[in-house]
């Protein structure tokens, strides 16, 4: 369970709670990117999550409840592989978009993982798989939780994160044109997990160029990297 928040007011800010149950991961602060790394018994740690020295933002909510159409075929494209492309500057958010707009997306098998991704312009691109793309360019402010934005409601998991959507969605609008950090933080605090804890909670600040965080929910220990 996970929340992705950005926010365009007088700054473009980025927030994203990694809620996180029994899967090793680790933290790698370097010159190229603040990333969460997941360790995969196959293939290693795999940096899946987090910012770029360029400004890009890479969220990768699960989408509940589980969606057949998001198992790979043989001519789909898997939303991890675009989600690290974007992380590791391979690729930009521009290209990922036009990929997702014209080739099937596809997750792991029995899992539909999410692509909440945004650029240090704030444009925004949600990730479906099996289901589609939406783009918005630099929206006032988008929320992504664990529910896909196609569906919403219409199917019912206790996981979907109905009430941190909303509660996020509620603070963003009604947040004032300075909307910074702290205020983004205080979000994420508002729709921290416990049951599935979140483990980590980060914010970049796009005109800063800069990568705020903290570990499970120590909001008073914040750590920080400038990307020059």
């Amino acid at each position: 369970m996970c929340t992705s928040i950005v926010s365009n007011r007088k700054k473009t800010i980025v927030g994203w709670n990694l809620d996180l149950l029994e899967m090793e991961y680790r933290l790698n602060s370097n010159p190229k990117g603040v990333f969460i790394e997941i360790n995969d018994s196959k293939e290693g740690w795999l940096p899946l999550f987090g910012a770029n020295s360029r400004g890009d933002f890479v969220g990768m909510p699960t989408c509940w409840p589980f969606d057949e159409r998001s198992n790979p075929r043989s001519d789909s494209i898997n939303v991890i592989h675009l989600d690290i492309d974007l992380l590791l500057q391979k690729k930009t958010l521009d290209e990922i978009h036009s990929i997702a707009s014209v080739k099937p997306i596809c997750s792991v098998p029995g899992l539909t993982f999410m692509g909440a991704l945004s650029d240090r312009k704030g444009n925004v691109l949600h990730i479906v798989p099996g289901q589609g793309a939406l783009y918005f360019e630099k929206p006032t402010y988008k929320v992504l939780t664990n529910f896909s934005p196609y569906k919403k409601d219409r199917e019912s998991h206790p996981w979907m994160g109905w009430d941190r959507y909303h509660l996020a969605e509620s603070m963003l609008e009604k947040s004032d044109d300075d909307f910074d950090v702290d205020d983004c933080f205080s979000v994420l605090k508002a729709v921290a997990q416990e049951v599935c804890p979140t483990v980590v909670s980060m914010v970049y600040d796009a005109d800063a160029n800069s990568v705020y965080w903290c570990r499970d929910r120590k909001w008073s220990n914040i750590e920080s990297r400038q990307f020059l």
